[in-house]
């Protein structure tokens, strides 16, 4: 259903729209409730498609994780109404996006094997950060959030397992998609180890 709304000048701005959520917040200390209006107020002022769609959750899914972490979001404030008019997901599917969640799908299960609990949150974050990653930008970037030590830190929670092992301080994406190529044995980089590659800049460095 679509909610006929204007969509206040003020939340079209992501900064805006996260200080709202966070003024909503259940608890504004917790670490995962900032990664989580930073995905939001991202994904719901600077992309096209659906906000589920573009966050990576399903409908239900993000409406409880919405419950679960800004209960005090009322449903008749301007905040609660223009997140509820993003919802939607697009009717069909193209050949295009059938790649892509396969794509999605195996970057969800790449963190959910490595995940540090078995809770809703890491479950949400695994969806996230997995969709984020076909969008352009760093990682943190595409996520919203202010750094990557931002993301680091919602790795570390809930991948542990995985983000331990880069010791190189790759960059995640690269990271992710090498972990997805050595778990098929492929071998698609152009050297014969990280060290003596031409493209080693590309891989590994800041990610500002």
């Amino acid at each position: 259903m679509t909610v006929e709304m204007q969509e206040p000048v003020a939340l079209a701005d992501a900064a805006a729209l996260y200080a709202a959520m966070m003024a909503g917040a259940t608890d504004p200390a917790n670490p995962d409730t900032h990664v989580f209006a930073c995905i939001v107020s991202a994904r719901a002022t600077g992309c096209a498609d659906p906000l589920d769609d573009a966050v990576g959750l399903s409908p239900a899914d993000l409406d409880l994780l919405l419950a679960r972490h800004f209960a005090g979001l009322e449903a008749d404030t301007n905040t609660a109404r223009y997140i509820t008019a993003r919802h939607g997901r697009r009717v069909g599917k193209g050949v295009s996006d059938l790649v892509l969640a396969e794509e999605v799908d195996d970057l969800r299960t790449l963190l959910l094997d490595h995940r540090t609990a078995d809770l809703p949150e890491t479950a949400w974050m695994a969806s996230a950060v997995a969709r984020a990653c076909l969008f352009p930008d760093h990682l943190w970037q595409d996520l919203g959030l202010t750094s990557r030590k931002d993301l680091s830190g919602l790795l570390s929670r809930h991948f542990g397992p995985l983000a331990v092992k880069n010791t190189g301080y790759m960059k995640w994406k690269k990271f992710f998609y090498k972990q997805l190529c050595d778990r098929e044995g492929l071998n698609l980089c152009k050297a014969p180890s990280c060290g003596v590659c031409a493209d080693y800049k590309v891989c590994f460095g800041p990610e500002e």
